[in-house]
């Protein structure tokens, strides 16, 4: 075991002289950093390149599905351009070829996708994340990010990432992952509208608090896929087991579509972009419901559900919108959801 630590030692400091700019290459960090680290390592560009903008604070909520051009523009303008790490607990280095070489106008790109929980306390992770001018939170399955990460170091830095001003953002299981309390998956499943209405106190509903703390976001449940997938129902129980639990006073639900990013900026004002007329939605309870019962359906009334369009604007402050796209009301009866308006034709 000494021998072959020595060894890769050797192989690292000969790999480093001979990498452009004194770094390694992502096929020599593959090899040094194999998956006894906890996490595999794919990277391209210039890694010692200046950033040429100063970065700013940025949030991106995608809601999984095709990547949004306009949407990754805006994030990568908020990272000056510069470093941009992707997180990922699935896949390979998809998301790294579409910022590198599909996007363009960026220093850098890595990709850490973790394997086990040991790689979110690793030291050479940590250093990336560090001086990363924006970081992404990629697709999958976000029980593994909880797993992986909670209470980890690299808990700890992305948390400090984003009081530094620098851009965070996530699609789908990423996107899950950002609110003060989370939906996470934890049972292995992803529970539907249906089930999470029938029984909003059943163990299905793993709801996760106190993971990342995040601007404009210490009140809101996310949500990906949601119109395509239905997930209006399930958010609304989502709210109202949060609340029940303690975990969140008056919660707030922020729903997107697939195909869609609500991009935040530092003063907490978001705007929407889509590939396909996609919305984000609020989803804002108007009374609490305190008679919640294990095994027993919601019952809810008065949920404020707006959607938020490319020419609508959100102030993450108030949650006040702006030209919102369609608003409507919600009422639940015995685990039934009925809209008090119909929703328009969506995409």
């Amino acid at each position: 075991m000494i021998e072959r630590i020595a060894f890769q030692g050797i192989l690292f400091g000969l790999l480093a002289m001979l990498a452009p700019h004194g770094l390694p290459t992502a096929q020599a960090a593959e090899v040094m950093r194999p998956a006894e680290r906890g996490y595999r390592y794919y990277a391209a560009g210039d890694l010692q390149a200046r950033t040429p903008l100063p970065p700013r604070l940025g949030l991106m909520l995608m809601g999984g599905g095709d990547y949004v051009d306009e949407a990754f523009g805006w994030f990568i303008e908020r990272a000056g351009e510069g470093h941009i790490v992707v997180l990922s607990a699935s896949g390979g280095d998809a998301l790294q070829h579409e910022f590198y070489e599909h996007l363009g106008n960026i220093a850098s790109v890595q990709t850490f996708v973790f394997e086990r929980r040991e790689g979110a306390s690793d030291p050479f992770l940590l250093a990336a994340v560090a001086k990363a001018d924006g970081i992404f939170i990629a697709g999958g399955d976000q029980s593994r990010y909880i797993r992986f990460w909670k209470g980890t170091p690299l808990n700890t830095a992305l948390d400090r990432h984003v009081r530094k001003g620098k851009p965070l953002g996530g699609t789908s299981a990423g996107l899950a992952i950002l609110g003060r309390t989370s939906y996470g998956a934890l049972d292995g499943g992803s529970i539907s509208s249906s089930h999470a209405l029938a029984d909003p106190l059943g163990a299905a509903v793993t709801l996760e608090d106190d993971f990342l703390h995040l601007p404009f976001l210490a009140r809101v449940i996310t949500d990906s896929h949601f119109g395509k997938r239905e997930r209006l129902g399930r958010l609304v129980a989502f709210l109202a087991r949060a609340e029940h639990d303690g975990l969140v006073e008056q919660p707030i639900g922020i729903g997107v579509d697939e195909n869609t990013a609500l991009c935040i900026d530092a003063d907490g004002i978001g705007r929407v972009f889509s590939g396909s007329a996609g919305h984000a939605w609020l989803v804002r309870p108007q009374a609490t419901d305190r008679s919640l019962v294990e095994g027993a359906p919601l019952t809810a009334d008065k949920v404020a559900v707006t959607l938020i369009g490319a020419d609508s604007r959100i102030d993450l402050a108030t949650f006040h919108v702006e030209d919102p796209a369609f608003s409507t009301t919600a009422a639940i009866d015995d685990g039934e959801l009925e809209l008090e308006s119909p929703l328009p034709d969506l995409q």
